[in-house]
């Protein structure tokens, strides 16, 4: 889609201005009067329901750097967080450190708020497959913290009192304990999915499997115009509506479920025996105190192992107009060493996305993460394709054929055509 005049020249103007700024040597911070150097850094995790392990990590920096005090700003993620830092980018205010995504690496680097970070020690470690998600026009922008599993979280006392003693690795399997589960008189399966998220997850995560075993360049492929949803991913758009098929699941009901506060809730009361969300969930459900196991969706045939879904996850940005660059950096390469990222992979039950990286072990996830090790994984590809617009689109078009207002195929090339705007 073309911009138009206007538009691009706002665009052009707000670069420029962040430029000129960074010229200036803006910033947030300075020396105080004891000669500390005072290091503002701001994230949408190290504070409300998800502490992960920041500020241990913090005081961590502190003590190894005592010429250095760390001033930690948590604010709520997504549009709150947005809505904080761009004006203050804009302002030369924000911090000197901000905790970014793809997406916003990529917005706030094209607009020249990041700091190019490509020379630094550890940008070298970063696995090949995480690199992508770090760079924007060769540079890298950021750097790695997690690369994070979604999948399928079964309550194991709930599945026993059903006879089934481990989570299921394949479609048909899952199909059968499903059944087994409802019969026992038990809630199979909890969906929810007000915001579009869990519909257009699963669908990713079924097709890490369906799509991916089957080829692994389905993404280049497609950006080349040689593939195309329909039909590589009908069978797992499909999926989604079999599981209402078969009574598992109430699609109009579960739109009507907050899939952040009220799913969790519900899953840790031990409401259903499965449940699908992000790892970053896992040490809250342990809190429960029944047995949980996280795995990848078990989505493919009959006899096969499934492939685990990651998502790239928080990164660290160094402000370019921040007055304290140089410490800034030393934050970030703290960051990147093993065994302190290992404190917030750990809380996180995220894995590594250094070549050399350490991925804590979990009894939770280990199912997840033995996929992940033996190479049976794939990263969203946040950073083409499924971008955050194309992510909304795709879960407000799935919304709309589990409710049986679009068809499989339509649904199928509303997907394409938003995965296909530029």
């Amino acid at each position: 889609m073309k911009r138009s005049g206007r538009r691009l020249a706002v665009a052009t103007t707000v670069a420029a201005m962040a430029m000129s700024l960074a010229a200036c040597g803006g910033g947030s911070s300075g020396a105080s009067k004891d000669g500390k150097v005072t290091l503002h850094v701001q994230a949408w995790k190290g504070g409300g329901a998800e502490p992960a392990n920041v500020a241990e990590i913090n005081k961590a920096f502190e003590k190894a750097h005592p010429d250095i005090k760390v001033d930690f700003e948590y604010i709520t993620a997504n549009d709150t967080y947005v809505q904080k830092l761009q004006p203050e980018l804009l302002g030369g205010k924000a911090g000197d450190v901000i905790m970014v995504d793809t997406d916003k690496m990529k917005k706030w680097g094209a607009s020249g708020y990041l700091a190019d970070l490509s020379g630094e020690s550890w940008a070298s470690r970063i696995a090949p497959d995480a690199k992508p998600f770090a760079q924007a026009d060769g540079k890298t922008l950021a750097m790695p913290m997690e690369l994070i599993g979604i999948g399928l979280y079964a309550n194991m006392d709930l599945l026993k009192k059903a006879g089934i003693t481990e989570v299921p690795a394949d479609w048909p399997t899952f199909l059968a304990d499903l059944a087994k589960v409802k019969k026992a008189g038990i809630d199979p399966i909890a969906l929810p999915d007000k915001a579009g998220w869990t519909g257009s997850s699963v669908f990713q995560a079924s097709g890490s499997t369906t799509v991916y075993q089957k080829n692994k360049k389905w993404d280049a492929d497609f950006l080349g115009g040689k593939a195309s949803f329909n039909p590589d991913w009908k069978s797992s758009l499909e999926q989604l509506k079999t599981l209402e098929d078969k009574g598992y699941v109430n699609w109009k009901n579960e739109l009507g479920v907050d899939e952040w506060a009220q799913g969790p809730q519900d899953f840790s009361a031990g409401k259903s025996a499965f449940w699908y969300q992000g790892a970053w969930q896992v040490s809250n459900i342990k809190k429960a105190g029944f047995p949980v196991s996280f795995a990848p969706w078990p989505g493919g045939a009959e006899g096969t192992k499934p492939n685990s879904m990651l998502f790239a996850g928080t990164m660290w940005g160094v402000n370019s107009q921040s007055q304290q660059g140089d410490a800034a950096r030393e934050y970030v390469k703290f960051w990147s060493q093993n065994e302190n990222l290992a404190k917030y992979l750990g809380a996180e039950n995220a894995e590594s996305p250094f070549s050399d990286g350490i991925t804590p072990e979990s009894a939770e996830t280990m199912a997840f993460t033995t996929a992940f090790r033996n190479g049976r994984y794939r990263i969203l590809p946040s950073d083409s394709w499924y971008a955050a617009a194309a992510e909304t689109e795709t879960g407000s078009r799935i919304q709309a054929y589990l409710l049986g207002k679009a068809s499989a195929a339509q649904t199928l090339k509303d997907i394409q055509t938003a995965a296909s705007a530029k």
